[in-house]
């Protein structure tokens, strides 16, 4: 009998009282770059023809004007072993969009946009992810065996390295969860991984009710990405008390005319198995 692996993701946040004393606090600031969403993902059961690529600028942290997308770049990905190139169409709001892209299992693509005369590209493989998952219900793996939990379930494949980055999103909620895992311990044996939340009123976030619905996706990535999206989850989650400052992270975009000006975001190519649970 093969063992699986329970992993249990919780929201704690916690709360501090403060004074009302008004404090003015200077804060870095940093040169505006651009920033590029390249998430192309094959779903399952689709075509995968059907792809968008974001692109914007940085701007400062305390900036609330409305971040708008970069118009006028040119933006294309080309096929690495036959050289077919799928040339993306600005649609003048920093959507850049194709409805002719072949997806291809293992098979490397490089990325190029060209903005204000800079060149970027980026040079990643689309990974599988298995067709096995499977969503469930209960009270009992988690650390409170009152609430409930939604259980993703699936077969890793022993004869090969995995990674995985699943996402929990229930509908009306603002922000999504994000867990990545890797195969080093559970190859071949079957995963099993726990999502569960806990009442905080200040955050606006409850535990799952008879009802509710949860999103969920399961993706297959590349080591690289890995490591990438590891360090953003655990970024995102806040410097703890003994924790280290948060650095720049950069991705896998380069500008070949000024390195110096790098882009922020990431090109990634994976396919997805995408789900929907409601509790009972």
């Amino acid at each position: 009998m093969k063992s699986y692996l329970k992993l249990t993701i919780l929201i704690l946040i916690v709360t501090f009282t403060s004074c009302q004393d008004v404090v003015d606090i200077e804060v870095q600031t940093a040169p505006s770059r651009l920033v590029i969403e390249a998430s192309l993902d094959w779903e399952k059961g689709t075509l995968g023809n059907e792809q968008t690529i974001k692109l914007s600028t940085s701007k400062p942290y305390f900036d609330t004007t409305k971040n708008l997308g970069v118009i006028g770049a040119s933006v294309k990905v080309t096929n690495d072993s036959n050289g077919d190139e799928f040339i993306f169409t600005d649609q003048n709001n920093g959507n850049y969009i194709t409805t002719e892209f072949v997806p291809i299992i293992n098979q490397s693509y490089t990325l190029e946009v060209i903005y204000n005369e800079e060149n970027y590209t980026a040079t990643e493989t689309l990974m599988s992810v298995v067709d096995n998952v499977e969503l469930s219900q209960s009270r009992e793996d988690g650390s409170d065996d009152e609430a409930l939990e939604i259980k993703t379930s699936f077969n890793d494949p022993e004869a090969e390295e995995n990674f995985y980055l699943l996402k929990f999103n229930e509908r009306g909620d603002l922000f999504s969860t994000f867990i990545n895992v890797k195969d080093e311990f559970i190859n071949g044996n079957e995963v099993s991984i726990i999502y569960e939340k806990e009442d905080d009123k200040d955050s606006n976030t409850f535990v799952f009710e008879p009802g509710d619905v949860v999103d969920v996706e399961v993706l297959g990535i590349s080591e690289a990405y890995y490591d990438f999206i590891g360090i953003l989850i655990a970024q995102s989650e806040g410097v703890g008390l003994f924790g280290t400052t948060p650095v720049s992270l950069k991705g896998n975009c380069v500008n070949l005319t000024n390195p110096d000006n790098y882009a922020n975001g990431y090109f990634r190519l994976t396919e997805v198995v995408k789900k929907t649970y409601t509790f009972k």
